[in-house]
This record gives structure tokens, C-alpha cells and sequence, in this order.
């Protein structure tokens, strides 16, 4: 099997539950620092012929979906069930089950309420989009979310990590007063750049991840996924013991986190109520 995210956290969490590696369980980890590297590391698994595949986001979801159909894939984690061509949330089907990140409409609403509770004056926001994901960003929740919270929505789309410069620059001279960046693989891997430029341009922005703000960025709102390595250990386990990927109901978060970075906000000159 395979694990992209903590290296620790889930080989720490199946010891628990009975597995251990070399032993009765032998780890495949495959890491991906772009979107080009998924499909060759699903690739890799699919002809290694592991048992289980855990995967995290929805770009190495999505590989490991159209390396296999057979193979069981444990997610962790992608918005919306329907995405990965599950059936509903209780009954899945296919090979696909694990844990979602909650619903992408009512998470991306809640960062603009956030942004604009720590910008009050806030007008008009820059909405940053990966065009290697699924494009949700025009979706008709944050529309209506926008228009209630007067605010005026910039969409901004990146294809590499040259892009990030020149999206902040053109979110700037388009007259944003903050930005919402994308839940990719290329914004977290790049997390440090997009913190400096930030700060560059003087743009608060939200994200997703805590390890975001951690690096620089301003605020972050999501799932909290620090008992991630658990509840995929859970699924893990389950299906190593015979259980199919398509009776196991996918889970949803039941606690969401908002961090702040006190210093960027400082040096961004805001308060933060």
C-alpha cells in the first residue's frame, strides 16, 4: 500500500490495529511535488499490484481512479463524493471510499465570510484556481455568498508554478484586497513563494491548509486533519480484513479549524478581531 502524506502517522496508527510493516504489511509510499508526478506514481502501484491504495486531494485521487478500477482506493480527502464517481455517501459502490474535506460550497463561503470579518472594509477578492482541478470556483453558493457579503469576485487561474507572480500581480491591478487560494498540490508545495508574495503585494489570503499559514500565509479554513492518520488506518484495516471499498460509508469532517498568522497579519498592518 501506499501513503502520500504523513509518513508516520498511518504505519503508527495500523501498528495499533495489528499491521506492521515487515511484518504483515509492506509500505509503498510514493510522493508528488507536481500534478505531472501522480499518474506515474499510480502507475507504479497499479503494476506493483499493492492491495490498498491511500491517496491524499483530489489530483492523486483522480490518478489513482484512472490507473485502476479494481484495486481499493482509500481517499483523503476530496470535496464533493459525487467527484469520484461515488453513488452517495452511505453506499459509495465502485473502489473508491474514505474521507471527504466537507462540502466545497459551504467551505468556500465560509473563508469569504472569514476574510471579510478580518478585513471589514474588504470589497472585491481574487479568487485563485488551478486549472489541473476540477473548476468550481464560479459555482452558484459562492455567487450568492459574494453578492450577500457585497463583495466583487476576480477570477484568476494558474497552470505552473510561474503562474503564481503574475496571478498576484494581476489580482492587484485588478483592485483586490484579498484572495482565496486554490486546494492543489502546487499551492502547497509552493506555499512558501505564494507567502512571500503576499507580502509583496500586500494581499491577505485563505487557504485550506494550516501548514499554509505556518509558512506565511495569512488564515487558513478547513477540516481539521490531524486525526487523518486514524480514521484512514480505520478503512485500511478493514479492507486488508476482507471488507469491499464500495459498503464502507465515506466519512465527513466533524471539526473545522481556523488558524491565523499572527505576524503576517502584523506586517500587513490588519487587526485582527
Amino acid at each position: 500500500m501506499t501513503w502520500q502524506r504523513d509518513p508516520d502517522s498511518l504505519p503508527k496508527k495500523l501498528a495499533e490495529l495489528g499491521w506492521n510493516d515487515g511484518r504483515n504489511l509492506v509500505f509503498e509510499p510514493r510522493w508528488a511535488t507536481d500534478l505531472e508526478d501522480y499518474p506515474r506514481a499510480a502507475a507504479e502501484l497499479v503494476r506493483l499490484g499493492v492491495d490498498v491504495i491511500v491517496t491524499l486531494g483530489p489530483e492523486a485521487t483522480a490518478a489513482a481512479m484512472r490507473a485502476t478500477s479494481t484495486i481499493p482506493i482509500v481517499m483523503s480527502a476530496f470535496s464533493d463524493p459525487g467527484d469520484v464517481g461515488a453513488a452517495g455517501l452511505a453506499h459509495p459502490g465502485g473502489n473508491v471510499t474514505g474521507l471527504t474535506i466537507g462540502p466545497g460550497e459551504v467551505v468556500g463561503e465560509k473563508r469569504l465570510e472569514l476574510l471579510k470579518e478580518a478585513l471589514p472594509g474588504l470589497s472585491r477578492v481574487a479568487i485563485l484556481w488551478d486549472v489541473g482541478m476540477k473548476q468550481p470556483s464560479r459555482s452558484p453558493g459562492l455567487l450568492t455568498a459574494a453578492l450577500a457579503l457585497k463583495l466583487h469576485l476576480q477570477f484568476l487561474t494558474v497552470t505552473s508554478v510561474r503562474d503564481f507572480d503574475g496571478a498576484f500581480r494581476a489580482a492587484k491591478q485588478g483592485g483586490a484586497e484579498a484572495l482565496v487560494l486554490p486546494e492543489s498540490t502546487r499551492t502547497l508545495v509552493n506555499r512558501w513563494l505564494i507567502a512571500e508574495l503576499g507580502l509583496k503585494h500586500r494581499l491577505p489570503a485563505i487557504s485550506q491548509h494550516s501548514r499554509m499559514v505556518a509558512a506565511g500565509v495569512l488564515m487558513s479554513y478547513g477540516a481539521d486533519l490531524r486525526d487523518t492518520g486514524s480514521r484512514i488506518a480505520a478503512y485500511v484495516d478493514k479492507i486488508l480484513r476482507g471488507a469491499k471499498p464500495a459498503d464502507l460509508p465515506i466519512g465527513q469532517p466533524t471539526t473545522f479549524e481556523l488558524v491565523i498568522n499572527l505576524k503576517t497579519a502584523k506586517a500587513l498592518g490588519l487587526t485582527i478581531p
